[in-house]
């Protein structure tokens, strides 16, 4: 959901870009210092972004009850009333995978139960096929001084309403004085501690060259608004979404607010936060009544950034913070299992491109890993895709010759138990080996029983509350 704000705070640009700027030096000199804490091995989380729908199988605007009558937590508001989301507990990697695929089937069938009392289903999926465009509007969106705030000034930053155009198959255009299509773009966001020092340019260079294949195999989003269009429609939907471009990159690249980036770190995340600093207006410039050293200010400007790889500083400056990536790229779905695969994939091809001898990216152009990224997203595991050794590759050949076996290893040598990494792993590899994520299914089911999506959620559905991955739903 990001930071909330209150009534309390008070909009001042002027002021607020004052104690940015201090919080900013506050974290330089964290990082000049070395005060960022040290996992060995590292820590791991994530966040599940999910859908309500009706008997209809139509996204459904009741998560106020929803989450009243669920009481966790652990579960939160998202932008529009059809969404809610869960926050699970950071774990250590060695065992933290299967804790997290327990604590989410734990959550879940609470929120199957909390919803079924309601007459209501919970789905995990990046965009449910019914989503009507209509449905996503102001009167939709959960009531929050946040949300209110930044769709209000996105729409004054932009000064004219927002353009949508997507295009493959089919095509989309549309224009909307709101930002609300950002709701139909539900994730799965995994988050990896990094150590501070030579391991941060390396990890988070590593974890972009991986976005690609990741955003490939999970892609789990082919139809918004009754149209087909990219494998990963998520991707240019949230871009547009929040189209704000706020200056160019070192290749003469437009970088908005919702980007891969600029190019490659060099030596630290703190490039990235003085990016945010000096390359980006302040979109909420709430002025809060916190003391510098907890980051307020700061942590607001990061959370208005919303990067596919993301730097996070955890805690604040008045205790002992700590780095970790946020991966977005992925959507949320189909099942528990499948989510806990594209995490485990994400971690351990990061962690291996990142242990190289050689720095990954001194063998990558930066424009290849973007190319790659869109490549995947537009046309999921039918991408070709520039890798490493300097030659292009189908995507879905290389995932199932080669980048299983990587992110298996990367996991193993982060203390990973082999069993333990075999097991988060395979569905990955049988995943590339029939070509089956949840973006092919959906299109498979409507290409035999054409675009009736309510009996597409239906099975869908049907298929995700058993639990089996998506490699194995039949049509």
């Amino acid at each position: 959901m990001g930071q909330e704000v209150n009534d309390r705070d008070y909009v001042d640009a002027p002021a607020f870009l004052k104690r940015l700027r201090a919080e900013t030096r506050l974290v330089a000199d964290c990082f000049r210092d070395n005060r960022f804490e040290t996992f060995d091995p590292p820590m791991i989380g994530a966040e599940v972004e999910a859908w309500l729908v009706d008997d209809n199988w139509l996204p459904a605007p009741e998560n106020d009850a929803f989450l009243e009558k669920l009481g966790e937590p652990l579960a939160t508001h998202e932008l529009a009333r059809f969404n809610f989301e869960l926050n699970l507990d950071p774990h250590s990697l060695p065992g933290g995978l299967p804790k997290l695929k327990d604590q989410i089937g734990k959550l879940w069938d609470d929120c199957t139960q909390a919803a079924n009392t309601l007459g209501l289903k919970p789905l995990m999926i990046g965009t449910p096929p019914t989503l009507i465009q209509d449905m996503l509007s102001l009167d939709t969106m959960t009531p929050s001084n946040r949300y209110k705030a930044l769709n209000e000034q996105v729409m004054k930053v932009r000064g004219k309403p927002t353009e949508i155009e997507i295009a493959r198959r089919e095509q989309l255009q549309l224009a909307q004085n709101h930002l609300m299509i950002e709701a139909a773009c539900t994730s799965l966001q995994t988050h990896l501690t990094v150590n501070p020092g030579e391991e941060e340019a390396r990890m988070f260079n590593a974890a972009q060259i991986a976005a690609g294949p990741v955003t490939a195999i999970s892609a789990n989003s082919p139809f918004l608004y009754g149209r087909r269009l990219w494998e990963e429609t998520r991707i240019p939907a949230f871009e547009q979404a929040i189209g704000i471009p706020s200056f160019r990159g070192r290749d003469g690249a437009k970088v908005g607010r919702v980007t891969f980036g600029a190019g490659w770190l060099r030596k630290s995340l703190m490039e990235l936060f003085l990016e945010n600093l000096d390359g980006h207006d302040a979109l909420l410039p709430l002025i809060e009544d916190q003391s510098p050293e907890k980051l307020r200010h700061f942590k607001l400007q990061n959370g208005t950034l919303w990067r596919w790889n993301r730097p996070i500083v955890g805690g604040d400056c008045s205790g002992t913070p700590h780095l970790r990536i946020e991966n977005r790229v992925t959507p949320a779905g189909p099942t528990v299992t499948d989510m806990v695969a594209n995490a485990a994939f994400f971690i351990g091809l990061t962690r291996h491109l990142a242990a190289r001898d050689t720095a990954p990216e001194t063998d990558m152009p930066f424009a290849a890993a973007r190319a790659n990224f869109y490549a995947c997203a537009r046309r999921g595991l039918g991408a070709s895709v520039q890798w490493i050794d300097g030659e292009m590759h189908d995507v879905q050949r290389l995932i199932y010759d080669h980048l299983v076996d990587a992110a298996r290893d990367g996991l193993i040598t982060s203390g990973v138990p082999e069993h333990e990494a075999k097991a988060v792993t395979a569905p990955i590899r049988e995943r590339a080996k029939s070509g089956q994520n949840g973006a092919a299914w959906q299109r498979s089911w409507v290409n035999c029983h054409g675009r009736d999506f309510q009996g597409l959620v239906a099975a869908y559905y049907e298929n995700q509350q058993g639990g089996r991955p998506v490699h194995t739903w039949r049509i």
